[in-house]
C-alpha cells in the first residue's frame, strides 16, 4: 500500500543541461532562472563559487555547477543560466548550461543512481527518472554545500548587505 501510494505522487522538476547530462532540480526549491548579470568576484571563496550578484537588492551567492562537480569547463554561451534556488534556508544561483522544461513525474519511477550513470558525486544525487527515452538525473541541492560551505556563504551574504546598506 505505502508504495502504491508513493508511485501516486507527482514530482515537478525544472530540467537543467549540464555537460550533455539533464538534472531535475525540485521545482519547490527554484525561486527564478535568469540570465547571466554581471558577477562580483569574492577573494577567498571556494573555486566553484563565481561571487555574488544583486538581485533586486539581495545579495545571491553563486555557484558555478560545473566547477563543483568538476566537470570541463566551458564559455558561458546565450542560453547559460542561474536558476535561484533555495539551499538550506538560502538563496543561492546555480550555473547551468541551459534550462529546457519543467516536467511532472510520478515519485515511482525515481530510481536509485546506479555508480556508473553520471560522472559527479552521488553525493550530491537523489536518484534518477526515467522520461520516456530520457535520464533525467534528480539533484540533492542541500549536499552541493558542505555545512562549512553554507556557513561561509552566510557570512558573505552578510557582510555584502551590511556594504550595500553603508
Amino acid at each position: 500500500m505505502a508504495q502504491e501510494k508513493k508511485s501516486e505522487e507527482l514530482v515537478q522538476l525544472v530540467v537543467a543541461s549540464l555537460s550533455g547530462e539533464e538534472y531535475g532540480i525540485p521545482i519547490m526549491q527554484v525561486q527564478e532562472i535568469i540570465k547571466i548579470p554581471e558577477i562580483t568576484h569574492i577573494p577567498n571563496m571556494p573555486d566553484f563559487v563565481e561571487g555574488v550578484i544583486n538581485l533586486r537588492g539581495k545579495i545571491v551567492p553563486i555557484i558555478d555547477l560545473r566547477r563543483r562537480f568538476n566537470l570541463e569547463l566551458r564559455r558561458y554561451s546565450e542560453d547559460t543560466r542561474i536558476v535561484v534556488s533555495n539551499v538550506a534556508g538560502h538563496s543561492v544561483g546555480l550555473i547551468v548550461d541551459s534550462v529546457s522544461e519543467v516536467i511532472r513525474i510520478g515519485a515511482g519511477i525515481i530510481d536509485p543512481i546506479p555508480p556508473t550513470i553520471s560522472h559527479i558525486g552521488t553525493e550530491y544525487l537523489n536518484g534518477v527518472a526515467k522520461v520516456g527515452s530520457r535520464l533525467v538525473i534528480l539533484l540533492n541541492l542541500e549536499r552541493i554545500l558542505s555545512d562549512i560551505e553554507k556557513s561561509s556563504l552566510k557570512k558573505l551574504e552578510a557582510e555584502k548587505s551590511e556594504k550595500t546598506e553603508e
